[in-house]
């Protein structure tokens, strides 16, 4: 009964295929479910509809080939193909079946194993939740079947390896001369462990033999076949490296023949090829080192770096940039940090750490994990960079070129870049705390300290999501350098002027556009990445250095994801897609002067279009503040905008580097997904929402959560109420609100300062008391912070929670490293302590982290809100 129920399971995802969407908010493909007909269990399907992304794409020097990784829907790992484009043709290169002989037949037979209970483990758990949702249902289903099968697996299991002990106890005692023990001779001792060992148990303690199987089974990331984790193409014969399992392998393009090149314990990674192709350079843990073909051996290219006041603090190679002729490395290092004038320099005094409850045990256990909050006093090591000759590496070492000493600072330096000519390099710096940047120009010198080509100094001169993307560069003849600044409130490229040290704005306009990707080849134009056109897309474009006139160059209303051009900037790759046609990777003909584009992969279940039944209606509007906000709807079937329906607001609210929720190739578990659910199914409009402080719409949007994270966001969504209520079909008195993470801090910060906006609200893992998060966003993102002083507690939720005055549902992870499960339980404390029991929820994890997924999925999850949302907010007339 078990596997008919399993391989039904099965069946749904093999057979439920079909359709895409051509209307908002309306039934995609009569092949598909009605939209009443939808359930949870279907939605949420054990097995993710969703495949893997292609990435780690790369262009051979002259742009013929483009190198991914990716496997098709269902297989392990990612594996490496090579597209042809003057033939059109795809070849795979790496499967299981070929790294076998590579690989231990112990580990190819794990990964098969492995490969196949990841299978069965879909199957069974998608057959249990339609099990348990027929139950609910009131049908008559045996419950208790899965246990019993698990339980006669269990001990077949412990039947096979008691068989097995037994015989090689046996051989053993034959070969010793050992006579077994008598019964009559036996210790207590000898007893117990028999009784241990036999299958005469009570079924309790079977249900521990199960609980102990299930723990020792349990998937881990190393279990299955990886696949391939980078590429190196060389710079001009038609073939590259790649890295699988710590070790590196030489592929030739046109045949696809794999020869091994090394083959030891310690993890190597591919830097570049030699500049004649010769041989290649490669890394381990802390040396650079260069290999060439034709002969044996290996030439270190860069010895232990020493600290110069004290021979045992050596430094740690943290990065390497060779200059593209590899006569020049640039090393960045750290070392030790010192602590007085004690030589040597005693460890550094650990971090903080925290306590995190596991209750899966008969008596819960604490693992400790690493916390730094925003008056810990800061561990930065020292830093320095050296400039050396390649092959110089039993001459002098010389003193670094720059350095930071680190200490009680929060320091960031981004990644150094070489000119094409090898005769210059570049980097930027951001200090926090006196919120200075700076980009610095270099010689290829050992001893030439670099130069400071621009600053901007004080509060408000930089956004702070600058400091990531800033990712300063030259053009390839040396003349132009680029960086990212964000001087006009969007994150653009700037001509930087390093004798004036000035910048100047390429593009003009209130958009962003971040993304370098590399230049053509005679320095005329930079291609990039921006949202120009669409905030919620992001489209890749060739810019004209001289004006700034932007060119198109991928199809209008794609999301481009991880973009990389060929080195003459004539093809670009890049995974891109729509809520009608999921992302997959695009081959685009930048050279035409209409772009062309041709798709490579086909990643994601075709069963998805059985449950693809509406398709998300955008609308935008100005806030009270003349700011433009974006977000997308989905109406019901038989929708009408005179109706009073019902509906829920879904919005996360906070900084997250170049993401929001409204984009184009976004199925966000709550947003779009039960969003759409509760539309098909219930009848309800629901809306995703991006207001101020979301990330990727400016400096304004970005910055608006400083010094009053959640205030902005609120008068954002009071402005969305308002617009609601206008031609919408929504009953405004009947408006739930949920988010997660900084949405689930968002949720109730609404809800207790504004407490008769939304009738309901479900909040999940929010930080409610920011003094215990992470330094490195609360710092950046909230506001001024001390070492001392534990000052982000002016933006604790627990004094506000007393606000609260319609229903509100909590949940979280307990095990959640991210956001602690103790922020939920103090502001559920101050919530019963303010009279609020009649009103707040907790629906908890006991083994989930940040996302769940440990007790509770997402099925699970979306079933809490489903019942809570229907039970506070009523149904649509007449359905069920």
């Amino acid at each position: 009964m078990i596997l008919n129920r399993t391989l039904a399971a099965l069946a749904f995802g093999a057979l439920a295929v079909l359709g895409n969407s051509q209307a908002a908010s309306a039934p995609i493909s009569a092949a598909a479910l009605k939209p009443q007909d939808l359930t949870l269990e279907q939605l949420y399907r054990a097995k993710p509809y969703r495949g893997v992304d292609a990435k780690g794409m790369d262009f051979s020097h002259d742009g013929r080939y483009l190198a991914y990784l990716w496997n098709p829907f269902g297989e392990a790992g990612t594996d490496l193909y090579i597209h042809d484009s003057l033939t059109g043709q795809t070849r795979r290169i790496t499967s299981l079946a070929v790294m076998q002989a590579y690989d231990a037949p112990e580990d190819v037979a794990r990964f098969r194993r492995k490969a196949e209970q990841r299978e069965r483990e879909y199957a069974q758990t998608q057959a249990r939740m339609q099990d348990q949702a027929a139950y609910l249902a009131g049908a008559k289903v045996d419950l208790g079947a899965w246990e019993r099968e698990a339980l006669e697996q269990a001990k077949r299991e412990f039947l096979d390896k008691k068989a097995r002990d037994e015989a090689q106890k046996r051989l053993e005692a034959e070969r010793l001369g050992d006579e077994p023990k008598k019964e009559a001779d036996k210790t207590d001792a000898d007893k117990a462990r028999d009784k241990d060992k036999s299958a005469d148990k009570e079924l309790w303690e079977w249900r521990d033999e199960l609980k102990k199987k299930l723990a020792r089974d349990k998937l881990k990331p190393t279990d299955t076949y990886p696949g391939v984790e980078a590429v190196q193409w060389a710079n001009k014969a038609p073939e590259l490296i790649f890295q699988y399992r710590g070790d590196l392998f030489r592929v030739q393009a046109a045949s696809g023949a794999i020869e091994r090149l090394t083959q030891t314990d310690r993890p190597e990674r591919i830097v570049a090829y030699t500049p004649d192709d010769s041989g290649y350079v490669f890394m381990d843990e802390t040396r650079v080192l260069r290999a060439v073909f034709a002969q044996g051996g290996v030439t270190q290219l860069s010895r232990e770096l020493i600290h110069a006041d004290d021979a045992e603090r050596k430094y740690r190679i943290e990065r390497s940039v060779l200059t593209e002729d590899q006569r020049f490395i640039a090393l960045i290092a750290r070392a030790p940090l010192s602590v007085g004038d004690k030589i040597p320099a005693p460890p550094p005094p650990k971090v903080r750490q925290v306590e995190i409850m596991n209750y899966g045990e008969r008596f819960a256990t604490a693992k400790k994990v690493d916390r730094e909050v925003s008056d810990d006093k800061r561990l930065q090591q020292p830093l320095a960079l050296f400039i050396r000759k390649v092959g110089a590496a039993n001459a002098a070492q010389p003193e670094p070129v720059f350095s930071h000493p680190g200490g009680d600072v929060w320091f960031e330096m981004s990644a150094l870049s070489w000119a094409k000519d090898g005769s210059r390099y570049t980097f930027a710096t951001w200090e926090r705390e006196k919120q200075r940047l700076r980009i610095y120009v270099g010689l290829a010198d050992e001893a030439a300290v670099p130069e400071l080509v621009l600053e901007r100094k004080g509060e408000g001169k930089t956004g702070h999501e600058v400091v990531n993307v800033i990712a300063p560069r030259f053009t390839p003849d040396g003349k132009t350098m680029i960086a990212v600044l964000d001087d006009e409130g969007y994150r653009q490229p700037y001509v930087i002027d390093t004798a004036a040290r000035t910048a100047r704005a390429l593009l003009k306009g209130e958009f962003e556009a971040h993304g370098l990707i590399g230049f053509t080849p005679d320095s005329r134009h930079v291609l990039l990445a921006a949202n120009r056109d669409d905030p919620a897309a992001m489209n890749l474009y060739r810019v004209d250095l001289s004006n700034g006139a932007m060119q198109a160059l991928g199809r209008a209303g794609d999301y481009h994801r991880q973009p990389r051009a060929s080195d003459d900037g004539r093809k670009l790759a890049a995974v891109a897609g729509n809520w009608a046609q999921r992302p997959e990777l695009k081959l685009i003909d930048a050279a035409s002067p209409q772009p062309a584009t041709r798709t490579l992969t086909d990643s994601h279940d075709k069963a998805w279009a059985q449950v693809d039944l509406l398709r998300p209606e955008r609308f935008s509007f100005r806030n009270r503040h003349g700011d433009l906000v974006q977000g997308y709807v989905f109406k019901p079937p038989g929708w009408r905008a005179s109706d009073r329906r019902p509906a829920i607001v879904y919005l996360y609210g906070g900084p997250l580097n170049d993401r929001h929720t409204v984009e184009v190739d976004s199925f966000q578990s709550t947003a779009y997904l039960f969003g759409m659910y509760m539309a098909a199914r219930h009848g309800f409009v629901t809306v995703a929402f991006d207001p101020r402080g979301q990330s990727n719409y400016g400096r304004r949007f970005s910055a608006a959560n400083w010094e009053q994270p959640g205030q902005a966001q609120t008068e954002d969504l009071q402005d969305l109420v308002k617009h609601l209520g206008q031609g919408w079909g929504v009953d405004t008195q009947r408006l739930g609100l949920t988010g997660w993470s900084f949405g689930g801090f968002q949720t109730q910060y609404t809800m207790y300062t504004d407490p008769d906006l939304f009738a309901a609200g479900a909040a999940g893992a929010g930080p409610t008391e920011w003094e215990n998060y992470n330094s490195w966003y609360s710092g950046r993102t909230l506001g001024k912070t001390e070492r001392s002083k534990t000052t982000l507690k002016r933006f604790s939720l627990l004094p506000m929670a007393k606000g609260l005055r319609k229903p509100l549902l909590l949940v979280h992870g307990m095990q959640d490293p991210n956001v602690l499960y103790q922020d939920t339980v103090n502001v559920y404390r101050a919530l019963l302590e303010s009279g609020k029991e009649g009103l707040v929820e907790l629906f908890l994890d006991p083994d989930g982290e940040h996302g769940l997924d440990g007790a509770v999925n997402r099925k699970a999850l979306h079933k809490r809100y489903e019942r809570f949302f229907l039970q506070h907010l009523g149904r649509v007339g007449g359905r069920p």
